[in-house]
């Protein structure tokens, strides 16, 4: 990851010297054809919505380990009451939440919800920041090779002319898979909660990973993925009244499980979740769920998923030792297992 980031910095400082020419036409595209200064939004105004957040997490939270105490990215102002979108890793289990505009000014906020499947967190200001909200747009029409920014904190100095390379689903390790994740190039070096903004000036994703493989055919091109906004609407009127999305959710075991060469190995076992409890191990090889074998790791939680709701039990085979055992993991919900009860 160290080695990506590496290469991003250089790439984004490339980048930056063809920066006037793409957002010159992406301005004038805002403004409908006419004078981008005179008929719509400065850059400067354009990405105002797009603030500092700081996290300060619960001590006691199961995600310290692995995303640590206190965290800093970007987030999105959505509304003119204040509410903003943010990655959910940044906010997820946070007992105080800090959220600093361009020009400096740094308000608190308050956790309103966070969804795991999509990867997405809501906040919300306790005071106001005075910044030029940002409107949602539609990440289904944006195609392969479509122009647009990235914007993280910090102004139009961190703004970075990129591409649409392609839409595919996104499997990650930790138990998450999304459709229709979006990839872009040249990637940018503080991806996390940035916004991705369409030639309309709308926000059509929210900045989740650097990755090595945007074309995920194993051609090592950097870039960043996006989680698209499209799949925020649906979910966001339980994430406003309830923090979460409503029903017993998925069945979730507690495994980060890598793929290496057609295998599907644990690199780690959750402490005091499911598969630990089941008596899974990290390095134990899963071979097979209920009486199938999965192809590779999306198949894997593919079935996971199909065997039922969160409360399930799954079972599954695995080469622990160099011996083949049957495990019954008996699966919750992802979010009973986090610490939210202090801020939703």
């Amino acid at each position: 990851m160290r080695e990506v980031a590496r290469a991003c910095n250089v790439i984004f400082t490339d980048a930056i010297r063809l920066a006037a020419l793409m957002l010159g036409v992406i301005l004038v595209a805002i403004a409908g054809g006419g004078n981008a200064a005179a008929d719509g939004p400065s850059l400067e105004e354009l990405v105002s919505g797009v603030v500092r957040v700081k996290t300060f997490i619960d001590p006691e939270g199961s995600t310290l380990q692995s995303l640590g105490r206190e965290r800093e990215g970007s987030a999105i102002v959505i509304d003119n009451n204040g509410l903003v979108v943010t990655i959910g890793y940044l906010m997820v289990e946070a007992q105080a939440v800090e959220l600093s505009s361009n020009d400096g000014r740094t308000v608190p906020a308050e956790v309103v919800g966070y969804d795991h499947e999509t990867g997405f967190g809501l906040l919300r200001t306790l005071a106001p920041l005075k910044v030029r909200p940002m409107e949602l747009g539609r990440s289904a029409d944006l195609k392969e090779h479509d122009p647009a920014l990235i914007a993280s904190f910090g102004g139009p100095g961190w703004v970075l002319p990129v591409n649409i390379v392609s839409k595919h689903e996104y499997v990650g390790s930790w138990e998450y898979m999304l459709n229709d994740a979006i990839f872009t190039s040249p990637p940018h070096p503080q991806w996390s909660g940035a916004a991705l903004i369409n030639h309309e000036g709308k926000l059509v994703g929210v900045g989740s990973l650097v990755v090595a493989d945007i074309n995920g055919k194993g051609e090592r091109v950097p870039g960043n993925m996006f989680v698209p906004i499209d799949a925020l609407p649906p979910i966001l009127g339980d994430l406003l009244s309830l923090g979460r999305v409503s029903g017993p959710g998925r069945p979730w075991l507690g495994v980060t499980t890598e793929e290496i060469r057609g295998r599907l190995i644990v690199s780690r076992v959750t402490s005091g979740g499911p598969a630990e409890k089941a008596g899974l191990r990290r390095g134990d090889i899963i071979v097979g769920i209920g009486n199938d074998t999965p192809k590779n790791l999306a198949d894997f939680y593919r079935k996971l998923w199909s065997v039922g709701e969160a409360g399930v039990t799954v079972p599954l085979d695995v080469m622990q030792d160099q011996e083949k055992r049957h495990i019954d993991v008996h699966s919750i919900n992802r979010l009973d297992n986090l610490k939210l009860k202090s801020t939703f």
